[in-house]
């Protein structure tokens, strides 16, 4: 059966919605510090989650691992845990320079570096230049990230309208020379989670070999790859625990003299740290309908999750009370995307085409 893109495009769709959706379960946590809720979460979504679903959908999925050769599994670990450097950094990255600067220069980014990086190295980038089917994917990336920059845009100039000019740069920490550089550190770093997956080859090939339908072949390569992600983001999380002193939180019933929802705060973090895995879950799906091009899944990642995040936005309120103009500018942004999305799926469908002509 041939791959649909546009059943791929649903998929990542449906990844981003997850993905732009899980820290809502979080915002419910009462009287935890963001070190432990962070780790309970992570848990959920970088260790239990992944086995869990990869050992349902998965033929032998430990006997898939175990014949994996030791360097592809090594290297899918590494690039996960550069990719858990990307998103520690990423709030730095708005502190310094604000979401429109540091929207568009780390998702920008993420967003070029995570989908060409890894044809480039594998050496396909010619023949994707060379080819229709390829510029048309190109371009989809080209309007994509357009389109971040715009809704990027569209949060600074709702941000100024809030903040009544009240400083210059309208950041109150803003340092441009920081900023820039954890700005491209953070977008650098976030785009090795595409690296791990394109190192995962041989795992998705096992899988195939083993019985494993094309659907679920990409399972196996998230256990590898979010175990390096787990493993930054514990370090992380274990330093602040000691330098805060709040490993108590995770048993300690009360707050001083208040209560603390042990179990409601326990069930939160579940459920917020399944739903992030779902983006990837989804991702899977989606990158598996891609055909030769596979590659162009993470720009629809990217896109995706800007968009269901907007949305949100509008959702809480956020966008509440700020002028016709920034709206239009945003949903001008979310046009942008959605129609990447679109254009990167027809690339797709054109080079499946021409292949099975």
């Amino acid at each position: 059966m041939l791959p649909n893109p546009l059943l791929g495009v649903m998929f990542h769709w449906l990844g981003g919605l997850a993905s732009a959706s899980f820290y809502v379960p979080y915002t419910g946590v009462r009287r935890w510090s963001w070190e432990i809720f962070w780790l309970v979460g992570g848990i959920f979504s970088w260790v239990l989650s992944p086995w869990l679903f990869a050992a349902l959908r998965t033929q032998d999925l430990y006997a898939v691992l175990a014949s994996t050769p030791g360097r592809s599994l090594l290297m899918c670990w590494f690039w996960g845990a550069l990719w858990g450097f990307g998103g520690l950094t990423f709030g730095l990255t708005l502190r310094y320079l604000g979401m429109s600067l540091g929207m568009a220069v780390a998702l920008g980014l993420t967003t070029v570096i995570g989908t060409l990086g890894p044809p480039i190295m594998e050496g396909l980038f010619g023949a994707l230049v060379a080819s229709a089917s390829g510029r048309v994917i190109l371009c989809g990336i080209a309007v994509a990230v357009l389109g971040i920059i715009v809704v990027a845009s569209a949060g600074r100039a709702k941000e100024r309208e809030s903040a009544h000019g009240a400083t210059s740069s309208g950041v109150t920490d803003f340092n441009f020379r920081k900023g820039i550089a954890v700005a491209i550190f953070s977008g650098v770093m976030s785009s090795c989670f595409a690296f791990g997956l394109a190192a995962g080859e041989p795992i998705r090939q096992l899988s195939l070999q083993a019985g494993t339908a094309p659907i679920w072949q990409g399972l196996p390569v998230l256990c590898v790859v979010l175990l390096g992600g787990f493993a930054t983001n514990f370090v992380w999380c274990f330093y602040l625990i000691l330098r805060n002193r709040t490993g108590g939180e995770f048993l300690r019933r009360s707050a001083g003299d208040e209560p603390r929802p042990l179990l409601r705060n326990y069930a939160l973090c579940a459920a917020a740290g399944t739903l992030w895995y779902f983006q990837f879950f989804f991702y899977t799906m989606g990158e598996s309908q891609m055909g030769a091009y596979g590659f162009s899944s993470w720009t629809l990642h990217m896109s995706s999750i800007i968009v269901f995040s907007t949305l949100w936005g509008f959702a809480l309120k956020e966008w509440a009370g700020s002028s016709r103009f920034v709206r239009r500018r945003v949903w001008m942004g979310i046009a942008m995307l959605i129609a990447s999305t679109l254009v990167i799926g027809y690339g797709n469908s054109l080079a499946i085409l021409s292949t099975d002509a």
